[in-house]
């Protein structure tokens, strides 16, 4: 259903293969570049040759809740104790009908930091886990 308007970026789900880790309240940092290599021979006019050079993806922090489940923890885990656990993870950014409306897909991805809620007896607030994701590649699949 094509509204003509931009979609918001308030409802969005977050697939892990594998893993059911709940709703997250918020996902950012991911991104890609390609750095510029500038070169220039001696006598050659004075604007250097711009190469493409590596490639290269921003981490990928997810924010949730704190649930009873410790999926996300666990992973983490896992790549203290042995060989870390990569994953296909699928971020999909949903219409106001609850659609797809566009989705990226993360290859190769694993967790690079957990860090558990902060605490505090005034406070009315949700306590929120974060997981920093390292990957290897994005695509827009949608």
């Amino acid at each position: 259903m094509a509204s003509g308007y931009p979609h918001g970026k308030f409802r969005f789900k977050v697939e892990i293969d594998g893993l059911t880790a709940g709703g997250f309240s918020e996902v950012s940092g991911f991104d890609a570049s390609i750095d510029v290599i500038e070169y220039r021979e001696g006598d050659k006019v004075q604007t250097p040759l711009k190469v493409p050079g590596l490639k290269k993806y921003g981490n990928i922090t997810l924010k949730q809740g704190l649930m009873e489940s410790d999926v996300l923890y666990k992973w983490m885990e896992e790549g203290f104790e042995k060989d870390v656990n990569r994953k296909t993870i699928t971020i999909t950014l949903m219409n106001i009908a609850g659609e797809d409306a566009a989705s990226w897909q993360v290859i190769n991805a694993w967790p690079t930091k957990y860090t558990a809620p902060d605490f505090n007896a005034t406070s009315s607030e949700i306590a929120i886990e974060t997981l920093e994701i390292a990957h290897e590649g994005m695509k827009r699949t949608k």
